[in-house]
């Protein structure tokens, strides 16, 4: 076995950095053995993989860890939803939340611990950045919750939204890893149909994701019907403008099955009006497209206040004449684990740290 690779974790490896690992000593079908036990079998301890030899897993346990984080709190809301607050091996710890619904279970994940993407309607943003996630911890998240909620992940039930703690494309080497396993038909197994990832807009990534050949479902953050507007809601408008993004978008190579989703965060007499709502569908009609609204999830130290039903209502009526829109629906307000709530919030705010 490779000395190199002492220490380091499998969940995250891809086959060949197995086979690398191993070294040339071991024949190759071992790596194979390694990697279906960790993603297809979804071992907990490398001493469990009982296809392997007694001296190679004794080695392996006592140089190497699966990797999967360890549970910090657990949160769990009135309409079902868990949110996990999960340990990374340096100890800093990052936001999970699973929303079961019916005959759907939605596993949402983090990219990055923090968000250096400041804008102004979100909890983590109050957070700043305090580094990238590695593919191993994007995948580790999804892994952990499967063997937590016995979860099958080649099933049409479950589904991941990469739109937790971060900005997804500001990682997107490790996110672009991190998909490749999860839709590895010898390991997890997951649909690339039932990934998706949020993002405020950063372009360069946005094109470059485009051309990779096994990535998750686009989600565009517009929050805004002007340049104006969403300068001032999401400051990264700034250097990545609203008509370059539009662009970005058109030209963006969507798979036959495949629409762009924008989701687009009311905020109470800010971006909310039938005006509004006017100037979204000019912005994005001629696109191959869906909205998603999303009424603000509130939280301390958030500024905005959520839009009445009947404004919410008349939004959306103008905006699906034109292009499919839908209202999420909010899960988990009560233990802060909403879209845009995930700050690593105390148990001792919540009141139900289980």
């Amino acid at each position: 076995m490779q000395t190199s690779g002492e220490g380091q974790t499998f969940v995250g490896m891809e086959l060949s950095d197995i086979s690398e690992l191993l070294g040339p000593e071991q024949p190759n079908y071992r790596a194979r053995q390694i990697y279906d036990a960790i993603y297809r079998k979804q071992v907990a301890n490398l001493s469990e993989i009982s296809t392997l030899p007694q001296v190679l897993r004794n080695e392996l346990v006592a140089d190497h860890k699966i990797g999967l984080p360890m549970v910090e709190q657990r949160f769990d809301s009135i309409d079902g939803t868990r949110r996990y607050l999960l340990r990374m091996d340096d100890n800093r710890t990052v936001e999970t939340v699973l929303m079961p619904e019916g005959k759907r279970d939605t596993v949402c994940i983090s990219s990055q611990i923090g968000c250096p993407v400041d804008c102004r309607f979100c909890l983590t943003a109050l957070m700043g950045l305090e580094r990238n996630l590695t593919a191993g911890e994007i995948v580790g998240q999804v892994l952990f919750v499967a063997r937590e909620h016995r979860l099958d992940a080649t099933s049409a039930k479950m589904n991941v939204v990469m739109m937790g703690m971060g900005e997804p494309l500001l990682n997107l080497n490790n996110v672009l890893k991190a998909t490749r396993l999860l839709t590895d038909s010898t390991g997890i197994g997951m649909s690339p149909k039932r990934i998706t990832l949020s993002t405020s807009g950063i372009i360069p990534q946005i094109l470059e994701m485009g051309q990779a050949e096994i990535r998750p479902k686009l989600a565009i953050s517009l929050n805004a019907s002007t340049e104006e507007q969403r300068s001032e809601l999401m400051p990264i408008t700034r250097k990545y403008h609203l008509r370059d993004l539009l662009e970005a978008c058109r030209v963006y190579p969507l798979r036959s099955w495949e629409k762009l989703t924008f989701e687009y965060v009311l905020l109470k007499g800010v971006n909310d009006s039938d005006a509004d709502a006017k100037r979204v569908v000019r912005l994005i009609s001629k696109l191959n497209c869906k909205v998603n609204l999303i009424a603000l999830n509130p939280g301390p130290g958030i500024q905005f206040e959520t839009p009445d039903a009947e404004r919410v209502e008349s939004f959306q009526e103008i905006v699906k004449r034109s292009v499919p829109c839908f209202l999420r629906k909010p899960r988990g307000r009560d233990i802060y684990a909403a879209c845009g709530q995930l700050k690593r919030v105390s148990g001792e705010l919540v009141g139900l740290t289980v």
